[in-house]
C-alpha cells in the first residue's frame, strides 16, 4: 500500500511540475528590460544560411559568352553519385551556337588539381552522351562526361573544350 502511494505521489508531482512550466513565460521570448526599467535590444538570432547562388558569369565573362558564342547559364554538375560529370548551357542565339553542338568536335573536360581530362563516353546502342542537333534559341543543351574512379569533385576548377569554345574556371556543383 505505501509503495502505491508513493506512485500517486509522484505522478501528482509531475503533472504540477509540467503545468507550471506551460504557465511561467518563455524567458526567450519576453522583452529585455534594463535596470531603469526601459527595454533593450533582444539578443541578436544566428544568421540564416542563404541559399542565393549569385551569377557565376556577370559581367565580362557573361557578355563574352553571350556575344561571341549565343550562350548562356553555364553550369557543370556531379551526377549519378559522381560516376558522371553533366555539362549544360543555354542557346541565346542558334547562329552562334552551332559550333558547340557540331558532332564532328570532340568535348574535353580538364580537371588541373585532379590532373585528369575526363571525355564523352559512348554507349553501345545510344551512342555519344550529348546532344548534336541542331540548336534552337532559348533552349538548354547538355553533355556528359565520363568521372570513372571520381577524379573530379565538387567544388573542382574545371575548363571545358567543345572544338575552338574554351570555358575556364568552371565550377562542379
Amino acid at each position: 500500500m505505501k509503495l502505491a502511494a508513493c506512485g500517486w505521489l509522484a505522478a501528482v508531482l509531475v503533472v504540477a511540475s509540467a503545468q507550471t512550466r506551460a504557465q511561467a513565460p518563455d524567458a526567450s521570448h519576453a522583452p529585455a528590460t534594463t535596470a531603469q526599467g526601459g527595454l533593450r535590444a533582444a539578443p541578436a538570432r544566428p544568421a540564416k544560411v542563404s541559399r542565393y547562388h549569385p551569377d557565376r558569369f556577370a559581367g565580362r565573362s557573361g557578355a563574352y559568352y553571350r556575344v561571341v558564342w549565343g550562350i548562356d547559364s553555364l553550369a557543370v554538375k556531379w551526377a549519378e553519385s559522381g560516376e558522371v560529370i553533366r555539362f549544360t548551357y543555354r542557346v541565346l542565339d542558334a547562329d552562334k551556337a552551332r559550333s558547340l553542338n557540331d558532332g564532328k568536335a570532340e568535348p574535353s573536360l580538364t580537371d588541373p588539381r585532379a590532373g585528369v581530362q575526363l571525355v564523352v563516353p559512348a554507349m553501345e546502342n545510344v551512342g555519344k552522351l550529348r546532344q548534336s542537333v541542331r540548336p534552337e534559341s532559348g533552349k538548354s543543351y547538355w553533355i556528359l562526361f565520363s568521372n570513372k574512379g571520381r577524379p573530379v569533385k565538387r567544388g573542382d576548377h574545371v575548363a571545358v573544350a567543345i572544338g575552338a569554345f574554351h570555358a575556364d574556371g568552371l565550377v562542379v556543383d
